[in-house]
Order: structure tokens, then C-alpha cells, then sequence
């Protein structure tokens, strides 16, 4: 049985969620996995919420359909748990990671899954210097799933943007993961 990982990410229009879906499958592909990602629109303007998919194998992937029951579920705006249920078929044994100030058992998150948060906004703003966090979230992903390494993220960072963007963002994204590791 081939085994697929699979990886919701929920944030707003303008906040790079298709850019990170992108960059985590860039990523595996990195390391020698099969891996796609794509969006799924609604309305299309700006802070709308928005959600993109990822996944990852070891083998050939040949489903196309949306994830309904993910592995992972990644939140790059906490506001978003007011207003969708992000958590909506996220696997007992699947994590969450999302971007907030509050500690898991401060959210109002219905899940049995493993809930991380994760201060991505604080250095984003401090790295960055803006409060775009994508990046930053593949960071927390990585550290806290190992589904991809340090290195691959940031190599595929390295392709996605030019030279001086992709600097921040690899070292925003190294910065993140070490606050993480074990």
C-alpha cells in the first residue's frame, strides 16, 4: 500500500498559502519524492480565506482529487479558527500547526490530533519585516513533521525567489526550525 502524506494549509488571500503549498512540494521533490500541490479558490480578492493542498510519497501519486482528511493541517492565521473549521477531518494521529501567540489549549480547535503553535508572525516581522509567514510555517512544519528537511526547504526557497528574498527567507525559515528542534 503506498503511503501519501497529505497536507491542508489555510490562511488568507495575500499571504502566500499556494506559494508555501508550492514551495513544501518543491521541497520533497528535493529529496527524491514524488510530491504535488495545488489551490483550492473561492472568492478571489484579498484576505479572503484561502486553501491549499500538498502531498508527499515515496511513490508515484495518482490522486487529483482535494484533501479531505490530511495528514497535517497548517494555519498561517489564527483568525481563520473563528470562521472555518480548519481542523474538519484532520487525522487522530495528524498534527496542526498554527500561527498564533496563544499556547494549543487556548484555542478553540476541535481536534484529537496534536495541536503546535508556533510564533511565526513575531519573526517574520523580525526577519522580513513584513508579517508574511509561509515561509516561516514550512519552517514549523519541517521541525515538527520531519517530512522534509532543513536543507530541501531551503533550496527550494533558493528556486522560488530571487537572490535577496530567498536569503531572508532561508534564514527566517533555518531560525524558525532551530527554535523548534529537540
Amino acid at each position: 500500500m503506498i503511503k501519501i502524506k497529505e497536507i491542508r494549509f489555510h490562511g488568507r488571500a495575500g499571504q502566500g498559502v499556494v506559494t508555501a503549498a508550492d514551495i513544501l512540494a518543491m521541497a520533497a521533490f528535493q529529496a527524491g519524492k514524488y510530491s504535488q500541490a495545488f489551490p483550492f479558490f473561492g472568492v478571489e480578492r484579498r484576505g479572503a480565506p484561502v486553501t491549499a493542498f500538498a502531498r508527499i510519497s515515496d511513490d508515484f501519486i495518482r490522486l487529483r482529487s482535494q484533501i479531505y482528511y490530511p495528514d497535517y493541517i497548517v494555519v498561517q492565521d489564527a483568525t481563520l479558527l473563528d470562521i472555518i473549521d480548519v481542523a474538519k477531518g484532520l487525522k487522530k494521529d495528524g498534527k496542526a500547526i498554527i500561527n498564533t501567540e496563544k499556547k494549543p489549549e487556548e484555542l478553540n480547535i476541535n481536534t484529537d490530533a496534536e495541536v503546535y503553535t508556533v510564533n511565526a508572525t513575531k519573526i517574520a516581522l523580525d526577519i522580513l519585516g513584513v508579517p508574511i509567514v509561509n515561509t516561516l510555517m514550512l519552517g514549523a512544519f519541517a521541525a515538527i513533521t520531519k517530512e522534509v528537511s532543513l536543507e530541501a526547504l531551503q533550496q527550494a526557497i533558493e528556486k522560488r525567489f530571487p537572490p535577496k528574498l530567498a536569503e531572508k527567507n532561508a534564514r527566517a525559515v533555518e531560525v524558525m526550525y532551530k527554535s523548534l528542534e529537540d
